[in-house]
């Protein structure tokens, strides 16, 4: 490919990798428009009047716009679009990107979408997404430079789409852009904060990026793509957040090689990974190690601190904590020292710890240090103590402290919305919602401004308490006369309360509401309406609403979602339908789990079709051995829960399927369930106790009924019903083994 010598203004940073610092964020800069034959080469060098020819080594920074056959020149409408982007006209650059009849060249489509980025909103999020989906189809996506997509990136991570902002990064590096550190270790943060795979998918990011990096030899090609303390912080939060020990001290051990030294968010991780490997002894050696290394302290780490203890269920050392803060002391290590008591180490743990924290190896040999200078409790400090004792149920408390705050002359120590919203929580927690209402009241009269999550929070008290007249009266207020959009967190609620309330027709038109006002459904929000559907008989409703959810990007289908699809069909008793969805649902990577087959286990009981258990129990006894077997090491064992072997069992006792019982009952014994004999006895009596009586069946048939009354006679022998076996010992052979007199 051969370029065109232009004299195109440079652009702000000639490295196709450039993303702007964070102060240039208000102000970006363009491209000026290239001449109408020139081609734009992305290139990680400064632009030259030479062909760029890529290194070997570094293949992935060789992306280039290229001629494509649906590139035209330059066009009066593309003029257009660059002189109103230039003037910042963003809407009516984007009506004018609307309304042309061909596809505007990169340049433009470039700055549009880092324009529509940049304004973050819900609407010109959706309009930036609307083109990257444009080029998608129409295979134009290298027209966009690394910029836009960077910047495209942040966005939607802002606006809490984790899902969207990762595609975006996976789609740079697979189109051989190398995200700025900015834009990748922003994907990584939103993904880790959304849970379920999110700090898995983070870490493959970042596994990714680094591998790339490290590919090229030059650093000063990649230096924008590098990662930094930030980017640190956050696979660190990813690895916590799995309880990671091993990888988060690989990562930690490996910061220096890229310049990036551990600053006080770093260990504000560190008290988060403690917290998970539940060693709360070394929350305190956190603190130390940050003043060993003469790290500024911030409140974050107090709160941090405080936080952690909350979460351990210990608030009398949050309590003391926080006291000594009030009195001023800077002896917080020694207050926090003395109410420590030692957790057992596991020996997986010491050395990972020992290496985080060497100041915690034999703490008795060092005094513990004093802060720089004393640190009075803000109110976030106080609010997160407040909602320690809400958790516990200590509204008393949490009142009190309330007062307390009020009590306080720093204004950044008074109550806010936060503090507010903390006892109505606590109200509804115990479900006095008349005096949750009168915070809200008090909170109107006083200027305090209750936000969403105060009236989400009031509103989840209302539906679980069956109030849905009154949820639906707040919702109302919430919108009307607070100003406060609902969002989808306000609409899963009123879903969930619909269904508690069995009002499977509201849920769908609160699912519906939604959506009309452009409010993305969440996973949860699917899965809560499949679950309407599913309540109210209505199956084929829930796949509707099932494959709408498999077309949505933003959502990510788990084994819930498939769960609640197969228990749709399951509830009506139409096992074939359901056995179809699983299957559907292993071809699509997912292993069924236990309330899969209970789901099962239920249809087959209420179609009456006995057969379909042996089938299943077949299954569920290969998955819960399925660690002897080599050939299926990638399945997860399954561990059986009593409701599953409990419907099995009497599915095969009424089938009089006497040797599955005695092999379902053995499971549950080894799996220490006890066995419900009582029942198993009183059907037996009811629909067995006349079995074998006819004299007239041919030999094959008799000899047939022999073998199951042996069957019979051993499973009477269990129940402890009069038998054949009584004083003498029995041995039952299976195709598994034997079952004895001695082991029953």
């Amino acid at each position: 490919m051969t370029t065109t010598t232009t004299t195109t203004k440079p652009p702000l940073s000639t490295s196709k990798n450039h993303f702007p610092s964070p102060h240039r964020l208000t102000t970006l800069h363009w491209l000026s428009p290239p001449p109408p034959s020139s081609t734009i080469l992305f290139t990680p060098t400064t632009t030259t009047t030479t062909p760029y020819k890529p290194k070997p080594k570094c293949p992935f920074l060789t992306q280039a716009a290229e001629n494509h056959p649906l590139t035209t020149t330059t066009t009066t409408t593309d003029q257009t679009l660059l002189t109103l982007l230039s003037q910042r006209e963003t809407e009516q650059a984007w009506l004018t990107y609307v309304q042309s009849p061909h596809l505007p060249g990169p340049t433009c489509l470039s700055r549009l979408v880092c324009q529509l980025s940049h304004q973050n909103t819900h609407n010109s999020l959706n309009r930036a997404q609307s083109i990257i989906k444009r080029l998608r189809n129409e295979r134009q996506l290298h027209r966009l430079d690394a910029n836009s997509l960077d910047l495209l990136t942040v966005a939607a991570a802002k606006a809490g789409h984790h899902l969207y902002a990762a595609s975006v990064v996976k789609s740079m590096l697979k189109s051989g852009y190398l995200p700025h550190v900015k834009a990748w270790s922003a994907a990584m943060s939103c993904l880790t904060k959304a849970g379920d795979d999110g700090p898995t998918e983070a870490l493959q990011i970042y596994n990714s990026i680094i591998r790339r990096v490290r590919n090229v030899a030059d650093p000063k090609i990649v230096a924008n793509s590098r990662p930094d303390t930030g980017a640190y912080n956050a696979v660190l939060n990813a690895c916590a957040q799995l309880g990671d020990t091993e990888k988060f001290l690989q990562l930690f051990d490996e910061m220096p090689e890229f310049g990036c030294e551990p600053d006080v968010l770093t260990y504000n991780v560190v008290m988060k990974l403690c917290a998970r490997a539940d060693r709360k002894d070394l929350l305190v050696f956190v603190l130390e190690r940050i003043l060993e290394k003469e790290i500024p302290l911030c409140m974050t780490t107090f709160y941090s601190l405080v936080a952690a203890y909350v979460g351990f269920g210990d608030i009398e050392t949050a309590e003391r904590m926080v006291q000594a803060m009030r009195e001023g002391r800077r002896d917080i290590c020694k207050v926090l020292r003395d109410s420590n008591f030692e957790n057992p180490i596991r020996d997986d743990e010491r050395n990972v710890f020992d290496k985080l924290l060497p100041n915690s190896i034999n703490p008795s040999n060092r005094e513990p240090p004093l802060l720089p200078k004393a640190y009075s409790p803000d109110s976030k400090i106080y609010t997160t103590l407040m909602k320690g004792y809400m958790k516990q149920g200590r509204v008393t408390d949490t009142l009190r402290m309330l007062g307390a705050m009020r009590q306080q002359e720093d204004s950044a120590s008074q109550p806010n919305h936060v503090s507010y919203t903390t006892v109505v929580s606590a109200f509804v927690k115990v479900g006095a919602m008349d005096r949750a209402r009168e915070v809200l009241a008090e909170m109107t009269r006083i200027g305090v401004q209750a936000n969403r999550i105060t009236y989400n929070i009031l509103l989840k008290g209302h539906c679980q308490q069956l109030q849905l007249d009154k949820a639906k009266e707040l919702m109302k207020e919430m919108t009307e006369d607070s100003g406060i959009e609902a969002d989808v967190v306000s609409y899963n609620t009123m879903i969930d309360g619909c269904i508690l309330a069995e009002d499977s027709a509201g849920a769908f038109s609160y699912f519906n509401e939604m959506r009309s006002k452009g409010i993305a459904p969440t996973k949860i929000t699917y899965t809560t309406v499949m679950k309407a559907f599913a309540l109210s008989g209505q199956p084929k409703l829930a796949n509707k609403v099932f494959d709408e959810m498999l077309k949505d990007p933003r959502v990510k289908v788990d084994v819930i979602a498939w769960n609640m699809l197969v228990e749709g069909y399951c509830k009506m008793g139409l096992v074939e339908e359901a056995k179809r969805v699983v299957e559907r649902m292993k071809e699509s990577g997912f292993y069924p789990n236990v309330n899969t087959y209970g789901s099962l286990a239920y249809a087959i009981k209420i179609a009456r079709k006995p057969g379909e258990a042996l089938l299943l129990w077949n299954e569920v006894k290969e998955r819960c051995g399925v660690e002897n077997s080599s050939s299926s090491a990638a399945i997860p064992r399954l561990k059986p829960n009593e409701a599953l072997l409990d419907t099995l069992a009497d599915i095969c006792v009424r089938a009089a399927f006497f040797r599955k019982a005695l092999e379902i009952v053995a499971c549950m014994e080894e799996n220490g369930i006890s066995p419900n004999k009582t029942k198993y006895t009183r059907i037996y009596v009811e629909m067995h106790s006349r079995m074998f009586t006819s004299k007239h069946a041919s030999k094959a048939r008799q000899d047939r009924r022999s073998e199951r009354k042996r069957a019979a006679e051993a499973f009477k022998f269990w129940l402890g019903l009069p038998n054949s076996y009584y004083g003498s010992e029995w041995r039952l052979y299976t195709d598994e083994g034997y079952y004895s007199s001695e082991s029953m």
